[in-house]
């Protein structure tokens, strides 16, 4: 077999040939999914409500099923097919509906917020507002799922998988709480990040549907093939360079916050100092350090700045502030804190206490376990008694600690069950200096 016939073997099963649908049969579906009127627009909707309400209630789970019911991928997938095929005449259509829904989305994303008494932004809303280049591979490769799915006959459960993963609705919805709150950070970097899923589902449209030779359904020159090809560099530039930019961001500020960790754990306690509290910003690469104990002084304070720069954060602003000082407590509340700190002491001390009595009732009571074990074995075997004590002895040098098992018994045994008796304790107790009796 030559390298060649291997390779195509291979190739063999990446094609998509004998899967492909009908192309008639892709166009109608993607020309029906553009469509935003009756059964899709009230669809549309509610899933925008239900989306809100799990941002809202920061319920994962309610978004994942806003998400599944979306038709929000119909229009993208009509715009990057138009585009392959240059279909200008689709290509409005699914700019037009595309619109109109977004403009529905936002009025009702944005109606539920002002409406709703919650108003805090919970790390689902926060997470949709920083996009970075990381979604923009999201979006692409679920375009590239999407597209793949629709082409083929074994569409499966792609679409709403691919519906989950580009996360379509919730930046919409939190565009919508921007808006109905006022800050229009929020709204800005969803609106970006819903943008950014457009545009590349749509790009992975386009390229799928050129690798798959869709017919062209439009008499087109190579002018304005060229043109549109410009057009489409112009526009993935544009929305990819910010992306990269935040992505870098979110990159260093991972380092950060794994150098900021470091550094608060070393001087977690320092020169009879312990930390209270510590926040890190990693966004303004700024570390609070909250201490009590002694009243710190400034050489104690820049000290403990100074140590940053063995966890290279010289860059980093460290703010250290005293908490908890004893110089500045009256005698009382110093008292007060001593008695505690002797009341915390001696509980600690009975809690050890109990466990050591636990142990030694334990141990007494094991003696039944063996009797209960061996018994069945040997009935001529009535009683056991089980200890330990410390073994003292002149060629010892730190006494050990032996199990002694002393078993009573009702009539003789010979010395090979004995032998076998000794030899099961020493596995049973795990302990080779086990002293057993018989009597």
């Amino acid at each position: 077999m030559t390298a060649f016939s291997t390779i195509r073997k291979v190739l063999h099963f990446f094609s998509l040939e004998s899967e492909l649908e009908n192309q008639d049969s892709v166009y109608d579906e993607i020309k029906k999914g553009i469509i935003f009127k009756g059964t899709n627009l009230w669809i549309l909707i509610f899933a925008i409500i239900i989306a809100s309400v799990g941002l809202n209630m920061n319920s994962t789970a309610v978004i994942i099923g806003a998400m599944l019911i979306s038709p929000l991928m119909g229009p993208i997938n009509g715009m990057g097919y138009s585009i392959a095929t240059y279909d200008f005449e689709l290509f409005k259509k699914s700019i037009k509906n595309f619109s109109f829904a977004i403009l529905v989305s936002l009025v009702a994303s944005t109606v539920y917020f002002a409406l709703s008494p919650v108003s805090t932004a919970h790390s689902e809303l926060l997470a949709r507002t920083s996009p970075t280049i990381y979604d923009v591979l999201i979006a692409l490769f679920g375009g590239l799922a999407g597209i793949v799915a629709i082409s083929s006959k074994q569409k499966g459960n792609v679409i709403p998988g691919v519906a989950i993963a580009t996360a379509l609705m919730p930046p919409l919805c939190t565009a919508g709480y921007g808006l109905a709150t006022g800050q229009f950070s929020f709204f800005f970097g969803a609106f970006y990040l819903f943008t950014i899923n457009t545009i590349f589902i749509a790009i992975a449209s386009v390229w799928i549907s050129q690798l798959l030779k869709f017919p062209i359904r439009t008499i087109v020159d190579e002018v304005q093939k060229k043109k549109i090809s410009r057009i489409i560099t112009l526009v993935i530039t544009i929305v990819l360079l910010p992306s990269i930019f935040f992505g870098y961001k979110l990159v260093q500020q991972e380092k950060f916050l794994q150098k900021a960790n470091l550094y608060v754990s070393n001087v977690s306690l320092f020169e009879g100092n312990y930390l209270l509290k510590h926040d890190i910003d990693a966004k303004s690469h700024k570390i609070t350090l909250v201490y009590g104990g002694s009243l710190l002084s400034d050489k104690q304070k820049n000290n403990i700045i100074t140590k940053s720069k063995d966890f290279n954060l010289d860059k980093a602003t460290i703010l250290v502030e005293q908490g908890l000082a004893f110089s500045n407590l009256d005698e009382k509340n110093i008292e007060l804190i001593k008695l505690k700190e002797q009341v915390i002491s001696l509980n600690a001390t009975l809690s050890k206490k109990h466990s050591e009595i636990d142990s030694i009732l334990s141990q007494q009571k094991f003696g039944l376990t063996i009797l209960n074990e061996i018994k069945p074995i040997f009935p001529q075997i009535n009683g056991c008694i089980y200890s330990e004590s410390l073994n003292f002895h002149d060629t010892l040098d730190s006494p050990q600690m032996t199990p002694v098992v002393i078993f009573s018994i009702k009539s003789n045994i010979q010395e090979a069950d004995k032998k076998k008796i000794n030899n099961w304790l020493r596995q049973r107790l795990k302990n080779d200096n086990v002293k057993i009796y018989y009597e």
